[in-house]
């Protein structure tokens, strides 16, 4: 079976992407389904069930969406081997900047919403610097120099990556994309696959459920930010 990672900050546009390029994969025969990670609560299992795709859903709740992911995804796998699938892809919740969901040897995809602004693929991390592709969404919306500029930030953040721009309400691009999903790698089993990059660290105090501020009730892994002296 193939994998395929999706991953973006939210609301970029991931599922829209998915979906627009799952129409094309799926005119020729290939079974495809979708796991959705997210933290809180979604709504794309519908979405995706509406459109006739299987789909598996995931909340993370208060446990960190990549550890959630790592912990989780090879029982996914082996989910939609038991569906009888021939690509899975896997959505990532929309993550904060330095998370990181994308395995070794599969094709991993960073979605990036053009109105986030030039800047954006500056501050976003491995989600970006490790993927494959990079999928540029509403860049209807803005001017061809805005485009080109993002298009230029993100070769500076990634420059191995290849771009492509598709549009989530027309479709337009997906087809492109849809040609090299269908070439991506595949696997019998995950067991023994490695992170591309490794996930955030915190074990700490909080992540156990303190609340209280001070710094009697720091413990473990701890980050302070460094300030100066007042002149």
């Amino acid at each position: 079976m193939q994998l395929i990672t999706v991953g973006g900050p939210p609301s970029c546009g991931k599922t829209s992407v998915i979906l627009k390029t799952l129409q094309h994969i799926r005119e020729d025969g290939v079974r495809a389904g979708v796991v959705k990670f997210d933290c809180l609560s979604t709504q794309d299992m519908e979405i995706f069930e509406a459109a006739g795709v299987p789909v598996l859903t995931g909340i993370s709740a208060n446990f960190c969406p990549d550890h959630y992911f790592v912990t989780n995804i090879e029982d996914c796998f082996a989910w939609g081997q038991r569906e009888g699938l021939d690509l899975l892809i896997s959505e990532s919740a929309g993550l904060c900047n330095r998370c990181a969901p994308h395995i070794k040897g599969f094709l991993s995809v960073c979605v990036l919403d053009n109105l986030s602004g030039v800047n954006t693929p500056r501050k976003v991390g491995p989600m970006l610097k490790t993927a494959d592709t990079v999928i540029v969404t509403k860049g209807d919306i803005v001017s061809q120099a805005e485009r080109e500029v993002f298009a230029y930030r993100i070769r500076q953040a990634n420059p191995k990556a290849r771009i492509h721009f598709v549009n989530g309400i027309t479709g337009q691009g997906a087809w492109e994309v849809s040609r090299m999903w269908k070439t991506a790698a595949s696997a019998e089993t995950l067991e023994g696959g490695r992170m591309r990059f490794p996930v955030p660290t915190a074990v700490c105090s909080y992540c156990f459920g303190e609340t209280r501020i001070g710094e009697e009730h720091h413990q473990g892994t701890v980050r302070k930010i460094n300030i100066p002296e007042a002149s």
